[in-house]
């Protein structure tokens, strides 16, 4: 794998590359005032809410809320990875992109990104099982279970199908030899802390293990198939800071280093069925892992295809599944854009039907079967209730109008008004606009869905989710009264200057709140580096959650209507704020500490000055 490219060359690649030259040379540009406009080549629409800023350097649609800088506009309009959207930007500058070259387990070597060790250490674990996989004394056991699936050593080799050993600590005890902290270990979820007994031990143990992947290659979790007759069959890794299963999907790398073009991809529901299917020649598979198809799936999907089809048991469990994957793919089917859904015979899934059939049958069972969207959606309700009499067609209606309403294809909204009118014998443009259906987290499963490789978590670490969110849906939600600290963090995006008016940074480091922690992030980020530009900041934390929030705040300059003495006045109230918070919280500590122990003399000065200032008004500290 090629290395980290380094973050300051792609700071100075943004500094000399023009959006606008970026941008025009793919759709058609005209000058609006001291910005750029077009009809946005992200969603469909009549007249123009695509805005692109030279002095920015940064594109924004109001109407679907895409936006970034020159890279993300490559990926979401080449469908390309980010290394290779910074490959592309290079060619057009003229300039190679240098790498930096990492040695696999080397204590000294570069990380693979600045803002996370994990990446390393996660890849010298991937390392350790496939080794295990070819010389432990028991690896016969798992040998046979593959061969008995029906795989080949080559095609767990591009997988890098693995295998974790029985025994409590056999990873902990090798990654520690490796010079590798335990807190890292758990933070990676390879290994479970266990709070009640104090013991620490490995997550997978006795097990089969799949390798996860990020678009570009880099290991950041495990999936585990049981051996033995331990509980769970299958295990994931825990979130953790680089690893969210409501973003990855099982396969996809795998799937688009085999194809260089692809076409559609097939969802599956476990990575059993995706090496199946890749062994019998069908390379286009990918799986969650253990939650539903999220809005994220799809649009990440989305920007490499135009068609994705999904594979379903045919039982119950299943058909709730598929019945959750169409409410998520409504929001993001923009005209051109297809899904199928296909049911698969009982008792059978995509791996015994591969290999009893064979790939030839399975794709035309796939191309025969497979319903679109709209007439899975359609049949589903008529089902669901007796669409023979006037009530049961009317019924139907109100069901289907609110999730019709929810696609932004102009085109497929209205065919699908046009049959639902055509089975119901309706004039729906008669009737009055439907209720906005209840919504329902990203990652949730349908009741009594039994993921087959959904992992127990209950003993793990758990990590906060961070799921990205539908822009164009977050528009059309009820105005929120937004907080202090997320103003002060957007003036701070896009008037970087103001970083240096701040003293004393490090009394906030203790600062709790997630908004508190992104804004003192970016101060110290400036502070470091007060030369960082709008764009050179979103490139750096590109691809983390601290660079989704970032990005969120950009696209949204169009609030920034207070005039800049207003806007700097309010950042820094909010700075003011905080450092009372934090004095406020120290104060409370030492008391509570006085309350059990006597306190040392200096923390008597510091308590006394804490008090005193306690009466100092904010605004004035």
């Amino acid at each position: 794998m090629a290395g980290l490219i380094p973050q300051g060359f792609i700071d100075d690649l943004l500094a000399r590359t023009d959006i606008v030259e970026v941008v025009g040379d793919r759709i058609k540009l005209k000058k609006a005032g001291k910005n750029f406009s077009a009809l946005c080549p992200f969603h469909n629409e009549k007249s123009p809410s695509f805005s692109v800023s030279p002095d920015k350097q940064f594109y924004y649609c109001f109407g679907c809320g895409a936006g970034g800088n020159a890279i993300g506009f490559l990926m979401d309009h080449d469908r390309l990875e980010f290394p290779e959207a910074v490959e592309a930007l290079a060619r057009q500058a003229g300039v190679e992109v240098p790498r930096e070259e990492s040695v696999r387990g080397s204590r000294n070597a570069p990380s693979v990104r600045k803002d996370s060790p994990l990446y390393e250490l996660l890849e010298v674990a991937d390392g350790y099982y496939r080794q295990q996989l070819r010389h432990h004394a028991q690896r016969e056991r798992a040998v046979d279970y593959l061969k008995g699936r029906g795989l080949s050593g080559q095609i767990a080799k591009r997988f890098g199908v693995g295998f974790a050993p029985p025994g409590w600590d056999n990873l902990m005890t090798h990654l520690v030899r490796e010079k590798h902290e335990v807190k890292q270990l758990i933070d990676a979820g390879l290994v479970i802390d266990n709070e009640d007994n104090g013991r620490r031990y490995d997550r997978l143990r006795d097990r089969i293990t799949f390798p996860i992947r990020d678009s570009r290659g880099r290991v950041v979790g495990f999936g585990g198939r049981v051996l033995g007759d331990d509980k769970p069959k299958y295990l994931n890794s825990p979130e953790t800071p680089i690893f969210h299963k409501g973003r990855e999907l099982y396969g996809l790398f795998e799937a688009r280093q085999a194809n260089r073009q692809l076409t559609d991809i097939l969802v599956v529901e476990g990575y059993m069925d995706v090496i199946a299917l890749a062994q019998q020649g069908i390379t286009n598979a990918v799986a969650t892992l253990g939650t539903a198809t999220t809005e994220d799936h799809l649009k990440r999907l989305f920007r490499i295809v135009n068609q994705v089809v999904f594979c379903f048991d045919g039982d119950n469990a299943g058909r709730k599944a598929a019945w959750r994957a169409l409410e998520n793919a409504l929001p993001v089917m923009t005209d051109g854009r297809q899904v199928r859904f296909m049911f698969l015979p009982d008792g059978e899934d995509p791996d015994s039907l591969v290999r009893s059939e064979g790939a030839d049958a399975f794709r035309a069972r796939l191309a025969q079967q497979a319903l679109p969207l709209s007439d899975y959606l359609l049949r589903h309700l008529s089902e669901e209730v007796n669409s023979d009499s006037l009530e049961g067609k009317a019924h139907v209606a109100s069901l289907a109008l609110p999730l019709i309403e929810q696609i932004p294809g102009n085109m497929l909204k209205r065919l699908l008004r046009q049959e639902l009118e055509r089975r119901t014998g309706m004039d729906l443009d008669s009737l009055p606009p439907p209720p906005s259906p209840t919504p329902r987290a990203d990652d949730e499963p349908p009741p009594d869905y039994d993921y087959p490789d959904r992992a127990d978590e209950s003993d793990a670490e758990h990590w906060p989710e961070q799921p990205r969110r539908s822009k164009a849906r977050k528009r059309d939600m009820p105005h929120q009264v937004e907080s202090p600290m997320i103003k002060a963090t957007r003036t701070l995006l896009h008037h970087p200057y103001l970083a240096a008016t701040v003293d004393q940074i490090e009394r906030l480091t203790d600062e709790v709140s997630d908004e508190g922690q992104l804004l003192v992030a970016l101060i110290r980020s400036l502070q470091q580096n007060p030369q960082q530009t709008t764009i050179q900041l979103l490139a750096r934390w590109h691809g983390t959650a601290l660079g989704d929030q970032l990005s969120e705040l950009a696209e949204q300059e169009w609030l920034l209507n207070s005039s800049s003495a207003n806007l700097e006045q309010q950042f820094f109230d909010t700075i003011a704020i905080l450092m009372a918070r934090q004095e406020e919280r120290h104060i409370e500590q030492l008391l509570a500490k006085a309350a059990e122990v006597p306190l040392t003399t200096e923390e008597k000065q510091q308590l006394r000055t804490l008090l005193s200032s306690r009466n100092t008004p904010v605004a004035d500290q």
